[in-house]
């Protein structure tokens, strides 16, 4: 069993800090598959606003988990994409989503099968 000393305490704010939202971890999740367009990560999201998007993604580049990539051409390519500190919450989500699935089936007797990214 581990302890939940004051390091510890401190690491886990940080990371909630960072990942905190009711969006950025499924943001996170549309760029495992790799470098999106702002379009692309809006439609792969049910239910956010243009408005949502632009803020989670200057929040998480401003924490270093996605960078911005701007292409100088006609018209302007923006794509963002994970740092590589964003590519080791791989195995965080995974963990979660493992939970979640185990969750659902016991608080409301609930399967489901999700894809992974």
């Amino acid at each position: 069993m581990m302890t939940c000393d004051k390091s510890f305490i401190m690491a886990l704010k940080d990371s909630l800090n960072v990942v905190n939202g009711k969006w950025k971890l499924a943001i996170i999740c549309v760029l495992l598959n790799g470098k999106r367009r702002f379009s692309d990560i809006q439609n792969a999201i049910s239910n956010i606003s243009p408005r949502m998007v632009s803020k989670e993604l200057k929040e998480l580049e401003i924490n270093g988990v996605i960078k911005r990539k701007v292409t100088d051409c006609v018209p302007v390519l923006i794509e963002y994409e994970l740092t590589p500190s964003g590519q080791r919450l791989n195995e965080v989500i995974e963990k979660m989503v493992e939970w979640g699935i185990r969750h659902r089936e016991d608080a409301v007797g609930e399967t489901i099968k999700p894809t992974k990214p």
